[in-house]
């Protein structure tokens, strides 16, 4: 890259550079687009680099530039940029997200480049031509949200720093990516020595971090030492906060240190240098440090990893005295003398606000050819069927790209495995065969060639890869057949759930929520479930040994029964397991939960934790000694409640339909019960504060143990009494049993007979835009042909038979149509969806083949609303075989004297809102 920009002055520009950057502490992030690494998306033409972010840690916390910033930081220094746009305006934006609605399903660089460019309100070219270096499969977009000063700033940056020359362009730029690896493929270290060689000296001075990794592993008590340490300066002190808060709370993270070989000459007992390296592993991690950051906000934000050198040194009192003062002015500066820090605040964190945006052209390669390999060869494609269409349902797929896309991931599934036979095909290299697959059959049809987006020209890895061990409706894409079809193949339970496959049900609760109870009941149901199938019980408690394998044994014994899982299902991990079993032994899951209000932050109200507290303490011998006699057994139940932190009711229950499709609900608690007692509440919250000063100090370490063990004694105790005192109120708030048992007995039987309905999960169907138009009520047009008709004998006489109040169900005035008027035309009505128009109708034309209403659209905020189509109308009925699109004709057969007009005088006016179909 620097050889490419800077030609000759290469060499001395980068070591500029690398020292510019270590001085002054920053981070450049860049996007490595590669064929080496393996495939995913389509294998560029060439390997490239663009940088995606630019940051500095300077004094305060870490500064992420803004685009601007990034843009003439990389002009300045001549490193490569993406393509960049600006939406400054409310109608830029709304246009931006209703073309990305109108593209995700069929967009490719072309298409996207050259709307997004119409849209934009600024238009920055990136340093690569997409087309030409990666092609035409576009990955996604990043839409960063930015200032209201940025337009101005962007001006600024782009008059100040013109894109620069390519001095190198031409000359001899040594080696490629490719040459290197292809030239090296003995061994991984072979390679990892080329490599180093060829980017110089300047770029990595010392080779030792990349050999013998196991004698750079440092030993696991260096975190420990670092969080004792005392901060050297404010920005270690901020992450001590971090990482102590991170290890306190469990998050799902990793802390791994390193020892750092390029300071070997300067280390000794009292002066240690270690790298660390943070990486969250999970999602969760983010919503619930959130959360922490409301509470606190001085707090650091957290991103996905951090790359930290480290210095542990002893200090004389002097020193030690001299950081102490330097801290402490500032913090001063930093805080503003108010004890409150300006830079840590979160006022500005808007602008780190992202939303990635994919496109289905890549998605079908990456996430339903390649990350379906695996299930398609070790479970068959059954499995791999049940996969793709829970994706697709993930995504909001449309229901016409739904059926499109199950034919051919079908036909991919018969060819791979009739080429490949048991041999599972490598994911670094699907794309040799799963490339020309797309490219015939995208021949075949227009539609075809629209779903892939782009395929052919495959570039060939083998040799270099890194060693590592049509015809469619004009108004109506999605006709009502289409829709049926679609919902004929759509991941729905009454597909899912049939007799010759089996079904788990299993139980994401908490102890004392009924569940080995409602599982006794349902093995002695009589009838089962009511379709024939064996009902089995797997209870947890009775398990020896890890559990989950044990019910997959069970499942493959017996490959169509229904199996009770008995046993407390309460995180992610668990889930994926299950999920994970449907595919590898053919069953669908149910899970079944207890009925309750939750909180914003648990699934579970405080009313809730009270009876299954009541419940758990009533028992006697049980079988997993977890009853009256188990001396920490509130604290056990506090911590199955905190296993569900952080995730809302909604939130909880959305993410088991999105996964399993279906979701019983066992009724808990009376809706009209008074509320939970003060003494009550009080005793759960004590609990619950003295759970966190455990945990946070202690972890996972047992409540009988530790420093508040006294504590914890004494609360046992007063939960007890408690509970006791309230018994008569916590007998009165249940539902009687035998009712709960009945309603989940209800929703199982609905399932299996395959009469459950899907509950929505309120996301926002993607990529079903076609055309936007303004949605007019069907009764007033009704109204309006009924009075027309009582006055005019030839339209009464041509609706006479036409059963008008059958066959009108829609009616709308189309404003712009994706293949008529192209996407950026769609896209720009974005900014008054779901508003009012005014749409006054002035005359009705009509042949013996078709009818419409002649439409003059009105105004929203004095802003005239101007169809596309030459003539606004609405169409109002079409003979057998007429397609609705050729009501565009009647002005055209008016004039030539095959159609009729009947004029509106003087003409009525209806509102309908504007919307996108």
């Amino acid at each position: 890259m620097f050889h490419e920009a800077w030609g000759t002055k290469a060499g001395e520009k980068q070591a500029q550079f690398n020292d510019f950057i270590e001085r002054n502490r920053m981070c450049i992030s860049m996007e490595l687009v590669t064929a080496v690494l393996g495939d995913h998306g389509q294998r560029p033409r060439e390997d490239y680099a663009v940088v995606t972010a630019v940051t500095e840690l300077g004094n305060g916390k870490p500064k992420f530039y803004s685009t601007p910033e990034v843009i003439a930081f990389c002009r300045k220094w001549r490193l490569p940029t993406n393509h960049i746009w600006l939406f400054s305006t409310r109608k830029s934006v709304t246009s931006f997200f209703a073309a990305y609605d109108v593209l995700c399903e069929e967009g490719t660089a072309t298409s996207v480049c050259r709307a997004l460019d119409e849209v934009a309100d600024i238009s920055v070219a990136g340093s690569k031509c997409h087309i030409k270096v990666q092609g035409e499969i576009l990955e996604g977009l990043v839409a960063r949200i930015v200032s209201h000063e940025s337009s101005k700033h962007m001006d600024e940056v782009l008059n100040d720093h013109p894109p620069p020359p390519a001095d190198g362009a031409g000359i001899d730029l040594g080696p490629s990516l490719r040459e290197i690896c292809a030239a090296n493929r003995s061994d991984e270290k072979q390679q990892i020595k080329a490599l180093l060689e060829n980017v110089g000296s300047s770029f990595c001075p010392d080779h030792s971090d990349w050999y013998d990794a196991h004698s750079r592993n440092a030993d696991r008590s260096v975190l420990s030492k670092f969080l004792q340490a005392h901060p050297a300066d404010y920005s270690t002190t901020k992450l001590q906060e971090m990482i102590r808060l991170m290890r306190e709370k469990r998050f799902p993270a990793a802390f791994k240190c390193y020892h750092n070989f390029h300071k070997a000459e300067s280390v000794s007992s009292d002066n240690l240098f270690y790298k660390m390296v943070i990486h969250v592993h999970s999602d969760s991690g983010f919503r619930r440090y959130q959360k922490e950051m409301r509470q606190k906000p001085g707090l650091w934000p957290l991103y996905r990893g951090f790359f930290l050198d480290i210095n542990l040194f002893k200090a004389n009192k002097e020193r030690a005295a001299e950081i102490a003062k330097c801290n402490n002015d500032l913090v001063g500066l930093i805080n503003n003398g108010n004890g409150i820090s300006t830079r840590d605040g979160l006022a500005d964190d808007d602008a780190n606000l992202m939303i990635k945006l994919k496109f289905l052209t890549y998605k079908l390669r990456t996430f339903l050819i390649r990350n379906g390999l695996s299930i398609l060869f070790k479970d068959g494609p059954a499995a791999y069927k049940a996969y793709y269409l829970r994706q697709m349902k993930i995504w909001g797929t449309s229901a016409g790209k739904q059926i499109e896309l199950s034919k051919m991931l079908d036909e991919w599934a018969v060819y791979i495995r009739r080429k490949c036979g048991n041999k599972q095909l490598s994911s670094a290299i699907y794309l040799s065969e799963a490339e020309p697959f797309l490219e015939q059959y995208a021949k075949r049809s227009p539609e075809n060639q629209a779903l892939i987006g782009c395929a052919g020209n495959l570039v060939r890895t083998e040799d270099f890869l890194a060693v590592v061990e049509g015809g469619r409706d004009e108004e109506g894409d999605l006709s009502l057949e289409r829709e049926a079809a679609a919902a004929s193949i759509s991941p729905s339970v009454k597909d899912t759930i049939r007799k010759d496959e089996g079904l788990i049900v299993f139980f994401p609760g908490i102890p004392g929520c009924a569940k080995s109870a409602l599982c006794r009941e349902l093995l002695n149901t009589p009838g089962g479930l009511g379709d024939g199938r064996q009902v089995d019980s797997l209870m947890g408690d009775l398990v020896k040994g890890r559990y989950w394998p044990k019910v997959a044994d069970e499942r493959r014994r017996k490959p169509y029964s229904i199996i009770l899982a008995d046993k407390n299902a309460p995180n992610e991990e668990v889930w994926k397991q299950i999920e994970n079993m449907c595919h590898s032994t053919k069953a669908s899951a149910v899970p079944v939960i207890p009925d309750s209000e939750g909180t914003d932050s648990n699934p579970f109200s405080l009313d809730a934790l009270a009876v299954f507290m009541f419940r758990v303490l009533q028992r006697v011998n049980h079988p997993g000694n977890l009853d009256k006699a188990s001396p920490n057994a509130g604290y056990v139940l506090l911590m199955f409640y905190h296993l569900y932190e952080g995730k809302s009711r909604k939130y909880f229950e959305d993410e088991l339909v999105e996964r399993f499709s279906s979701l019983v609900k066992m009724p808990l608690l009376k809706p009209d019960r008074s509320p939970l007692p003060l003494s009550l509440r009080s005793v759960l919250e004590e609990g619950i504060n003295l759970y966190n000063l455990h945990t946070n100090r202690h972890g996972r370490l047992e409540s009988t143990k530790g420093t508040y063990a006294q504590e914890w004694a004494k609360w046992e105790q007063k939960l007890r009494d408690t509970l006791s005192a309230n018994a008569e109120y916590l007998n009165s708030v249940q539902v009687p049993f035998e009712f709960a048992v009945q309603q989940v007995v209800e929703q199982l039987r609905k399932i299996v007979r395959g009469e459950y309905t899907v509950p929505s999960t309120e996301k926002k169907k993607l990529g079903t835009i076609v055309f936007a138009a303004v949605n007019l009520p069907v009764a007033e047009i009704q109204s309006l042909l009924d009075k027309m008709s009582g006055k005019n004998d030839n339209i009464k006489a041509f609706l006479k038979d036409k059963h008008m109040e059958n066959i009108l169900r829609k009616a709308h005035v189309t404003l712009a149509h994706k293949r008529s008027h192209g996407v950026t035309a769609v896209a720009s009505y974005g900014l008054y969806l779901h508003r009012q128009v005014p749409v006054e109708l002035t005359a009705l034309l009509f042949t013996d083949k078709m009818a419409a209403l002649e439409a003059q659209l009105g105004s929203i905020d004095d802003e005239k609303i101007v169809s596309k189509n030459e003539w606004p109308h609405v169409t109002i009925w079409t003979g057998e075989g007429m397609a609705p699109k050729e009501a565009n004709t009647l002005p055209q057969l008016l004039s030539e004297g095959k159609a009729t007009l009947v004029e509106i005088n003087p003409p009525i006016t209806i509102s309908g809102t504007l919307e996108f179909y």
